[in-house]
């Protein structure tokens, strides 16, 4: 070989391991950001230290192929804001968003409004991780083109009504309250078949509106209501679980269609472990924050099952009405929806039962 013709392959050898570096850096690159509005805080809320588990699972089981970046404290913006970025996959891979906000990109994510949906959360979270409601959210894909990795419980799920007038031990007790709520109109509804009128407030005019007497009170689950110190503004507190907050984890689909199997199964699973750790944390959070609410606000109260019941068959004849005529989802559906939730719940305790009552 001459040395003419030596010189162009010496060059191309040269250059060899430069190009299988970059190939290296590219298989390296793929980065999966997850956006939520909640804290970057390893024990004052579930979401986190889920997402945190989840970043080394994914890494660790493709090899560093895809890096995950978790951005807390509504960093990349608001939930529809980063729902809306997620949609298109570029800048923004995966997101968790709660109830109203998952409702504008899913219509029948609304159904999780109906109120007194669950007994406790072990009926909560196998209804959530079952493949019924895997079915049921699979819709996101073709309706928001984002995929359904799971549901986190929003505070722990549970609610409890604060308020300033006087303690809530019956559905009589509401009537005549007014109570701020959510901008969401579902929750609107569940006030008004309760007796009590609804003021739908942004979460920033809380405050504000029970110091001022706009609103007797408000519900919340109990880690907010005494992380932000409502106890401050309102005297009594009822732990009744008429709204069971969620947040629905998602991810961009055409991003995740661009990975290889490998990588889609390592976050499917790694997901459905971090899920799991998200539930627990957030049963623990919800207790000891309802134990802090005893010795913060004068009076507390958990309200029994009967009277929870009582409440129930109040609010869900209302409640369906509103969802079903003005909101507009087909009746066939919701009461699909409210039927596997019981069936779940009666699975559960049967369960339960007849392998450790034997």
């Amino acid at each position: 070989m001459t040395t003419a013709k030596r010189l162009p392959l010496i060059a191309a050898m040269a250059t060899l391991p430069l190009a299988i570096a970059s190939a290296h850096v590219q298989a390296q690159s793929t980065e999966m950001a997850i956006a939520t509005i909640l804290p970057e805080n390893m024990s004052n809320n579930e979401v986190y230290p889920a997402l945190v588990h989840f970043k080394n699972l994914v890494e660790m089981r493709t090899n560093g192929e895809v890096e995950v970046s978790i951005f807390g404290n509504s960093q990349l913006g608001s939930e529809v804001e980063t729902a809306s970025e997620v949609q298109g996959g570029r800048t923004l891979q995966s997101t968790i968003i709660t109830t109203g906000a998952m409702s504008s990109f899913y219509d029948d994510y609304q159904l999780m409004t109906a109120p007194f949906l669950f007994d406790n959360w072990r009926q909560a979270w196998t209804f959530f991780d079952s493949e019924w409601f895997a079915d049921f959210m699979s819709g996101t894909v073709e309706e928001a083109n984002m995929r359904y990795l799971g549901t986190f419980d929003d505070g722990g799920g549970f609610v409890a009504f604060t308020n300033n007038e006087r303690l809530i031990e019956t559905v009589e007790d509401l009537e005549g309250l007014n109570i701020r709520t959510e901008e969401n109109p579902g929750h609107v509804a569940i006030m008004k078949a309760l007796g009590a009128s609804a003021t739908p407030l942004p979460w920033g005019e809380v405050i504000t509106a029970l110091e001022t007497g706009l609103a007797d009170g408000q519900f919340n689950a109990p880690i907010l209501n005494t992380t932000f110190n409502f106890d401050e503004v309102t005297d009594y507190t009822t732990l009744t679980g008429h709204v069971y907050n969620s947040a629905a984890w998602l991810v961009s689909e055409d991003w995740f269609q661009s990975l290889t199997e490998e990588q889609q199964e390592a976050i499917l699973v790694s997901a459905r472990e971090a899920v799991a750790i998200g539930h627990g944390m957030s049963g623990a959070l919800a207790t000891a924050s309802w134990e802090e609410s005893c010795e913060r606000f004068e009076e507390c109260y958990i309200m029994p099952t009967e009277e929870r019941q009582r409440m129930a068959d109040i609010a869900r004849p209302e409640w369906r009405n509103w969802i079903v005529n003005d909101f507009g989802i087909e009746a066939d559906k919701v009461d699909a929806f409210l039927e596997e939730v019981a069936r779940v719940g009666e699975q559960v305790s049967e369960s339960d039962v007849s392998i450790y009552g034997r």
